[in-house]
């Protein structure tokens, strides 16, 4: 089978044999798979990612001297079945499932393994009971961003909003984007978000936040402490002592960016007692100032992945048309485009979200 391989350090379009499902596995066809920004930083940090895992028994780490292919948000076709397993799909039925292969020797993650094939290549492998049928004749690429937005929702499950929050989402990827989405889902208003990018800016508006800035004209936590004064009978009800603090509602800060610096510019920005969910993914040494931390009394959580429940919820609003997948997707390219794909993401005024569909 034709596959984009990770190796030495670049993307080639190369073949591979094709993978044999072992019990309780199935082999499906890759409809579609996109690219994510952990492929980026992947590409650029795998020598970081290999370390870091090996901070985590029981988990193997990418041999970089190795081929490698990298996708993990994909849709698929059910084409055969290894032993042991139901069948509980018939062939051609088209399925997600989280990135996981549960295999004799543990479980393994699709998409940052030697040993297992990820989504850029015309065939994988799956495990049975983790696959979701594709409902409602929803289209492969848009099915495929079933995982992003699980990392949103997920994101914003783990924030453990009481409701009286005002969220800022700082960067408006593919990710800050799912964030916004799994607010609006939350009902928290009004959700205020900031990127650079006026193609974003526009992408964030429609996925539904309701105020959205560029910070090289307006300082993220200006508007949004403009957006987030309280109403004449909070300040009422506010303790004695709290009458020196700005009347403000509580803030719940989402950073989506994961580049070095934005912490600490999160930490002097925020104001007192807001929590903050770190959701992008910095793969390089950072440093942030702990004494701001402790002055304002930051609460700072760290998200990552989602539940297998999240997962077949965040295919669920996409089949029954409560997020607009499709406003993500700007390309879809074939295997032979993943190289130039991972190129042109660096440009976000191009691309939000590129998909490898490997028909092509």
């Amino acid at each position: 089978m034709r596959a984009a391989i990770f190796r030495n350090g670049n993307i080639v379009t190369d073949t591979l044999p094709d993978p044999v499902p072992g019990p309780g596995q199935v082999l499906v066809k890759t409809l579609a798979c996109g690219i994510c920004g952990s492929d980026l930083h992947a590409r650029k940090h795998a020598g970081r990612m290999a370390d870091v895992v090996k901070h985590f028994p029981g988990r193997k780490p990418m041999d970089l001297a190795r081929d490698m292919v990298f996708g993990h948000e994909f849709c698929c076709e059910v084409i055969d079945y290894g032993p042991s397993t139901q069948k509980k799909f018939k062939p051609g039925t088209r399925v997600c499932s989280i990135p996981v292969l549960v295999s004799a020797s543990g479980l393994q993650g699709i998409g940052y393994s030697n040993d297992v094939v990820g989504g850029y290549a015309e065939r994988m492998v799956l495990s049975e009971p983790l696959m979701i049928e594709v409902p409602n004749g929803l289209a492969a690429e848009h099915a495929a961003l079933t995982e992003p937005l699980a990392v949103g929702i997920h994101a914003v499950a783990k924030a453990n909003a009481r409701g009286d929050e005002v969220p800022l989402v700082i960067g408006c990827g593919p990710v800050g984007l799912a964030v916004i989405a799994a607010l609006k889902m939350k009902g928290l208003h009004p959700i205020v978000a900031s990127d650079y990018s006026p193609a974003r800016r526009a992408l964030a508006a429609k996925m539904g936040a309701d105020i959205v800035i560029d910070p090289a004209q307006t300082q993220p936590f200006t508007a949004w402490a403009q957006h987030a004064e309280m109403t004449p009978e909070q300040k009422a009800a506010r303790p004695p002592f709290q009458a020196f603090l700005p009347p403000l509602k509580p803030a719940l800060i989402f950073e989506c960016v994961g580049i070095p610096g934005l912490l600490q510019q999160v930490f002097e920005g925020a104001p007192r007692d807001a929590r903050v969910v770190v959701v992008g993914v910095c793969m390089e040494n950072d440093r942030s100032e702990p004494l701001l931390g402790i002055l304002k009394e930051l609460s700072v959580q760290y998200v990552y992945a989602y539940t297998p429940d999240e997962y077949a919820y965040a295919l669920r609003l996409i089949a029954e048309g409560e997020v607009d997948a499709a406003a993500m997707v700007t390309a879809v390219t074939g295997l032979d485009g993943v190289a130039q794909a991972f190129s042109d993401l660096a440009n976000p005024e191009r691309h939000t979200k590129i998909i490898i569909d490997p028909s092509r």
